[in-house]
């Protein structure tokens, strides 16, 4: 870990209620410390929890359990004028940089909107702190006057990354922003993050499902499976060294670009549908998918436990 935690989240839950007595469980007791100036990777399969995660952490969704503390304070907690404080230090960018855009905003109301929201601008700064964040973003200034249906998917994510800098954050939840771009655009975006980062000292939480990617931008990296995680280290011992099998099977999925290698190596293919977060198994909630499931895995969770210096997993095989 780089500085002093900015973020530690502990015994997050959220919960929701669907009537006639279900509940589904998104998100079951995550804890995430998270260092000034770090990038922390939080990954897993679509359903298991991450975005919930993200969303409640910035407190677009109220906890069910837990706390989230950001430089001491409990988010969950905040009021008013505090709480209006704290949407200053933190942003989100969102994963379809359609959806998040206001289609009948110019590009200039829409990077402004923070500004105006905190007073923090009017007139001619505003206008020239506008032209700025579209420059920091590989835009030019004559976009401002623009709406976003005319611009590419790409560019799009850019605005929402200005949009997310107006305010002068500390720290960004990026939630699959790069998962609807083309391949071709997604290593420019994450660049972009990486560049940024250096230049304004950001820390992020990077949520995404593509492991390749999180392992370019992220300095430690949590797997997430219904709920939670289940493997944190930092992204070179993940990548060399992954212990958990749910973890294993992620990473034996990504391609490797040397056809030797490729052709000599195991493929972990997991057997079994994903289990409904609604009626999840008992015990450990990979076991029903899991290569070396034991019968210690159905009578108890496993505990999220350091196995190795700075590296946690939740395994009955350790």
């Amino acid at each position: 870990m780089k500085g002093n935690p900015i973020l530690e989240v502990r015994d997050l839950q959220k919960h929701f209620h669907l009537g006639s007595g279900k509940t589904l469980k998104a998100v079951d007791k995550l804890n995430i410390s998270i260092a000034s100036g770090e990038t922390f990777g939080l990954v897993g399969e679509s359903g298991c929890g991450k975005s919930t995660a993200g969303r409640t952490i910035i407190r677009l969704y109220e906890a069910t359990g837990g706390e989230v503390l950001f430089n001491g304070e409990n988010v969950h907690k905040l009021r008013g004028n505090k709480l209006q404080e704290f949407r200053r230090h933190m942003q989100m960018v969102f994963q379809d940089p359609y959806a998040s855009l206001n289609p009948r905003m110019t590009v200039g109301n829409i990077i402004a909107e923070g500004l105006d929201i905190h007073g923090l601008a009017d007139g001619k700064q505003r206008k020239q702190r506008v032209s700025e964040l579209l420059d920091a973003v590989g835009l030019n200034e004559e976009h401002a006057s623009r709406f976003p249906h005319e611009f590419s998917g790409g560019q799009r994510q850019r605005i929402g990354i200005a949009r997310a800098l107006a305010i002068e954050p500390q720290f960004i939840i990026a939630d699959e922003p790069i998962s609807a771009l083309d391949v071709s655009v997604q290593a420019q975006v994450v660049n972009l993050f990486k560049k940024l980062q250096k230049e304004r000292g950001l820390t992020y939480l990077f949520i995404a499902h593509d492991l390749a990617m999180v392992k370019h931008i992220s300095d430690r990296i949590g797997v997430m499976y219904l709920g939670k995680l289940v493997e944190v280290t930092t992204s070179e011992e993940l990548y060399a060294n992954p212990l958990h099998p749910y973890t294993q099977s992620l990473l034996s999925a990504i391609p490797i670009p040397d056809p030797e290698v490729e052709r000599t190596r195991e493929r972990i293919i997991l057997e079994g549908e994903i289990p409904s977060p609604l009626n999840p198994p008992s015990g450990c909630p990979f076991r029903t998918r899991c290569p070396k499931a034991m019968p210690e895995c159905a009578a108890s969770m496993p505990e999220f436990k350091e196995v190795q210096p700075g590296h946690f997993t939740a395994c009955h095989l350790y």
